[in-house]
């Protein structure tokens, strides 16, 4: 573990240096509310009104939390990286190095939005309560709980990313895959709740990592409640563990593939 430390340190120091470009980044971030803004303004045209569950102030929130935790988290780098090192070659000799490659590619990008996110989290709080309000009846006590949930929820969008990425060992490209998963993760949870969506498609969508990813976080910011956020983070575990298991199985089996070929 001291040698994840080791690179997990390195990683955040490195990224401090650019602290200025990250704000700047958050340009996009704000022009993508500010246009969802007026979207909801004006679909919510009664005072009170409520569609799926959501107030008009909890659909902008939720909006905002699950743009923060796509825009910080950057997540198309981990399978980028993975498929370059692969079609590069360069796998070769980061396979050889004394840590384990799909744990030292979680491990530096657990260090970028370990910088990122707190940083975009205070600027779209700011921005939230600025032009909305704060969220209706948010639970400052259960603070450490949302965090935790956010925190599951992008390391099990990464590990699932890592084992999009691993198939490069069998494709050329990986890219299409990577494009296909981070769209329906988008459309589905980041952009729409899960309750937007037609009863029969939601039963289906809790069952994938849609669910965790991004929805799970934003609902209990915006709603919480403690089954909800038990519900959630089991959900959450039980898809890291099984993403895990199936990211080393998956690098286990494409190293051997390379050895079997000539490295």
């Amino acid at each position: 573990m001291r040698k994840y430390a080791v690179i997990y340190r390195s990683v955040c120091m490195e990224n401090l240096q650019y602290a200025a470009n990250i704000v700047m980044g958050f340009a996009s971030y704000f022009v993508f509310i500010f246009i969802f803004i007026m979207l909801w303004n004006y679909i919510y045209q009664m005072p009170g009104e409520v569609i799926a569950g959501y107030t008009k102030e909890q659909m902008i929130w939720y909006v905002m939390m699950t743009e923060m935790i796509w825009f910080a988290s950057n997540s198309a780098s981990v399978a980028g990286s993975v498929t370059t090192d692969i079609r590069g070659g360069n796998i070769a000799y980061l396979m050889n190095k004394p840590y384990h490659y799909t744990l030292y590619i979680l491990t530096k990008y657990t260090g970028e939005w370990s910088i990122r996110l707190p940083m975009y989290a205070l600027l779209a709080a700011a921005a939230g309560i600025g032009m909305v309000g704060a969220v209706p009846g948010f639970p400052i006590s259960r603070l450490p709980l949302m965090i935790l949930c956010v925190i599951l929820g992008i390391t099990v969008n990464a590990v699932f990313l890592i084992c999009i990425g691993l198939l490069s060992f069998w494709i050329e490209d990986a890219t299409p895959f990577r494009w296909l998963y981070d769209k329906l993760i988008l459309v589905v949870g980041t952009i729409f709740p899960i309750e937007i969506f037609p009863e029969a498609l939601q039963p289906f969508f809790k069952l994938t990592p849609i669910y965790t990813v991004c929805y799970g976080p934003a609902k209990l910011i915006v709603d919480f409640s403690d089954s909800k956020c038990v519900e959630i983070l089991l959900a959450q575990v039980l898809y890291l563990a099984a993403g895990c298991g199936l990211m080393f199985y998956t690098y286990r089996k494409g190293v051997r593939k390379l050895y079997v070929n000539g490295g």
